[in-house]
């Protein structure tokens, strides 16, 4: 099979977990829109019905170390369905609530669940992707999510019409329907498994944050919370009521054209970045969102905002799935970092929990210019961060340049490879065991002049995702 027919077939397994994020993220908006009102039938206040979708997210944050131990030790399949099965059982009982009380610990659950299915979808798909694929893939997984979440609320408003626990019904049990189909194609996946000889190696939290490249993801996946998540989420609405003068439906206009800068580059985007690097799109990502932000802020008219809307949404749909492949090189195809991923869903999480609040504030004492200002320098500051750290992805090294007269340690992905005298070779092999995965079987001999004949296997054995990928 050529290089070029190879890069345009992608596992089944990942389509499942592509198709699967679209309809988890349309069923969670088919309930977004009808819960505070839902809540509110049980004759509590506006901050109580807003608590209700506070203590989801709250429990995201809280759970998510758990989810990568979790991952750690169960593996990512058992915790992606388990997941789901309390996500699809605690929406399912919010439909029969007749307490405010009950509604608050059911979707607390289904904050829970949420968490571990995020966690360990990522993680799947980090594993089962090509390493030259992982761009395209990340860019396919959020599109496919972005696109649910846009699509959600509107199927979402039309079916409230049928009461305020219809659509718990119909989340839940689409969330069954995708629990059956996962579990079925990822049963018996070679691909899914870990490998069994030698483990799978697991990547701590420790290893990762030793890495430059991990804590400028952390800092631009908070800006990315903070900015895209929450402050947008928050203050948009308002400030198209209060500022511009318009109806709340003027609202939601702007943050579907946000939607559709999204759209427009976000696959694109990430399969770009395989080919040029991940930096020039975090880069230049984070600084466009950055600008549209702040012009949000200086928006005295309609076509102003949803133009500066427009420009956001680009510069979120350039960096936001090149942040997720900058991830999986970080772990690699070939370990499992539960943690790692767990410290990356909860910078995100935190910077939607503390932007509104903290940028709401700034507004309410200053202006909303100042607020969007402030969070357009959230972005930038981790544009700059991107600019001085290493870029994440690493090059393959042919196998032709490859010599096994040369002392040599490759990376997970039979990247890096180096020329180390023979004295430090020990050293090399144990900081880049700290450092990067390696790979699913034991770790082979390094080569020496002594031993030509033995063979590394990153460069020569390919793993079953190295044979997709070629």
């Amino acid at each position: 099979m050529s290089s070029r027919s190879a890069t345009k077939s992608l596992p089944n397994e990942i389509w499942v977990l592509v198709g699967g994020a679209f309809v988890i993220a349309i069923g969670f908006g088919l309930v977004a829109p009808v819960l505070p009102q839902f809540a509110r039938s049980f004759g509590v206040g506006v901050a109580a019905a807003s608590a209700i979708v506070s203590a989801f997210a709250l429990m995201r944050l809280l759970f998510a170390p758990t989810s990568g131990w979790l991952v750690q030790r169960m593996g990512e399949r058992s915790v992606y369905l388990g997941g789901l099965l309390i996500v699809a059982v605690s929406t399912g009982a919010s439909a029969l609530a007749q307490s405010y009380w009950q509604l608050m610990v059911l979707r607390s659950l289904g904050g829970i669940g949420s968490t571990m299915f995020t966690v360990s979808s990522l993680a799947l798909v980090i594993r089962m992707s090509p390493p030259a694929e992982r761009g395209r893939v990340s860019g396919l997984w959020s599109t496919s999510f972005l696109i649910g979440s846009v699509s959600g609320p509107l199927v979402g408003g039309a079916l409230s019409g049928l009461g305020l626990r219809v659509p718990f019904v119909i989340y839940a049990v689409a969330l069954l329907v995708v629990s059956v189909v996962v579990y079925l194609s990822l049963r018996n996946s070679e691909l899914a498994a870990p490998e069994p000889v030698g483990g799978i190696r697991m990547m701590s939290f420790a290893e990762g944050w030793a890495r430059p490249e991990y804590r400028a993801v952390l800092w631009s996946n908070f800006a990315n919370g903070a900015a895209v998540f929450g402050v947008r989420m928050a203050l948009v609405p308002l400030l198209v009521v209060e500022v511009l003068h318009q109806s709340p439906g003027m609202a939601g206009v702007a943050l579907t054209v946000f939607a559709a800068g999204n759209v427009a580059v976000l696959f694109y985007s990430g399969r770009l970045s395989d080919r040029w690097g991940r930096k020039p799109f975090l880069i230049v990502g984070s600084l466009v969102c950055a600008l549209g932000t702040a012009g949000l802020g200086i928006a005295d008219t309609v076509p102003w905002l949803l133009a500066t809307s427009f420009v956001a949404g680009l510069g979120s749909g350039m960096f936001t799935p090149t942040q997720q492949a900058a991830v999986a090189d970080i772990i690699g195809p070939n370990a499992r970092g539960g943690p790692v991923l767990a410290g990356f869903q909860m910078a995100a999480d935190l910077g939607t929990v503390l932007g509104p609040v903290a940028v709401g504030a700034l507004a309410q004492q200053a202006s909303y210019g100042l607020a969007l200002a402030v969070t357009g320098a959230l972005l930038a500051v981790a544009a700059v961060g991107w600019a001085v750290v290493p870029e994440p992805m690493r090059k393959r090294v042919p196998d032709k340049d490859v010599h096994v007269e040369c002392d040599h340690i490759c990376g997970a992905d039979g990247a890096d490879h180096q020329l180390v005298s023979h004295d430090a070779k020990i050293d090399h092999a144990v900081s880049d065991a700290a450092g990067a995965p390696v790979a699913d079987s034991p770790v082979a001999p390094v080569v020496t002049d002594a031993d030509p004949s033995v063979q590394h296997d990153a460069d020569t054995e390919p793993t079953a995702r190295d044979s997709i990928a070629r």
